[in-house]
């Protein structure tokens, strides 16, 4: 009988699942949304699972008795004491096969690094980073944000911008392009307005206005070009903390790059690779650029026996002759 392998990835605004045989071939792809159970509680995070369960397997044509090892990524999943009720949802499934459980940052890694261990540095709405040494041993930062001093994502780049405006305003800091770019963004009739409705939370800047701050800094404006560094320096210093834990400064490994912070180019990469090279010199940099559920169907395979790191090629080569989303 044939056996396949599946991969879920339970994300923040998004989930998916993938089937793939014991070659690596993908079978069936599979989208909902999100799981998060910070998002939806764990009773969302089961019904997310049943429904991405039920849909690839039917887009498959198989049982789920034919899977062999599933291996599941979960956002939200950080901390010893979220495991059991994350079990508990994922026992619902009925499966009947050894299964592995990572939070998802990890699988982005499995997905992108060559040799299936590494870091994976995620900076998109917010940010995250934790690595993996050949043995399976983890580092990793706490995931909790500016609440721990943890930076580089989106969110936090558009409250430091939202900061440089106000101390431009009150005279604390120097004139940025960025108070006329929110004032057209906003539509309102000066930085006055656009400080009062931020106040009052008439206003609500988010992360989706990252790539403005990227426009301005790209035209030339200072304060939003040390920003921009910031966030990069910002991003490094999470992947030095885990590279140290996990000892890999004199190692060559792959740092993978998750997230659409790094669509920004050079001003923000590069400032981050020079930080993290003088800590690890040898590492090599890869842009995530496929769905990182292929790190969760490689964990599936792994759990079965198999050699995962074997079949990453032949899935990725799949996944090119199949329409799926990218990664962004």
């Amino acid at each position: 009988m044939t056996r396949y392998f599946l991969g879920i990835d339970i994300g923040g605004t998004k989930s998916h699942a993938l089937i793939a045989d014991a070659q690596g071939r993908v079978v069936s792809f599979s989208e909902t949304g999100p799981g998060n159970h910070e998002v939806v509680g764990y009773d969302g995070l089961e019904l997310v699972l049943r429904r991405l369960l039920r849909k690839a397997t039917k887009a498959a044509g198989i049982h789920p008795s034919q899977i062999a090892g599933a291996g599941f990524g979960i956002a939200g999943y950080d901390w010893p004491s979220e495991l059991p009720p994350t079990l508990e949802a994922i026992d619902a499934l009925g499966l009947e096969c050894p299964i592995e459980v990572v939070n998802d940052t990890v699988i982005g890694l499995v997905a992108g690094a060559e040799a299936g261990w590494g870091v994976a540095l995620v900076a998109g709405t917010g940010n995250n980073c934790w690595g993996m040494d050949e043995t399976g041993r983890i580092g990793r930062v706490t995931g909790g944000g500016s609440r721990f001093g943890e930076y580089g994502g989106a969110t936090g780049l558009v409250e430091h911008a939202v900061i440089a405006i106000a101390k431009a305003w009150t005279r604390r800091g120097p004139d940025t392009a960025l108070a006329d770019a929110f004032v057209a963004h906003f539509r309102v009739a000066d930085v006055a307005a656009l400080l009062e409705g931020i106040q009052l939370e008439r206003l609500h800047p988010g992360p989706w206005l990252a790539p403005l701050v990227f426009q301005v800094a790209e035209d030339g404006d200072a304060v939003a070009r040390t920003l921009i560094r910031w966030a990069g320096e910002e991003l490094a210093d999470l992947a030095k903390g885990v590279i140290r834990q996990l000892h890999l400064q004199d190692r060559a490994f792959d740092i993978v790059l998750v997230g659409s912070m790094f669509n920004g180019g050079a001003l923000f990469t590069d400032p981050m690779k020079a930080s993290i090279g003088q800590e690890a010199p040898h590492a090599r940099f890869v842009r995530l650029s496929a769905p990182p559920v292929i790190g969760a169907t490689l964990l599936g395979m792994k759990a079965a026996g198999l050699d995962f790191t074997r079949r990453r090629a032949p899935l990725l080569a799949s996944l090119q002759g199949n329409t799926v989303p990218l990664a962004s």
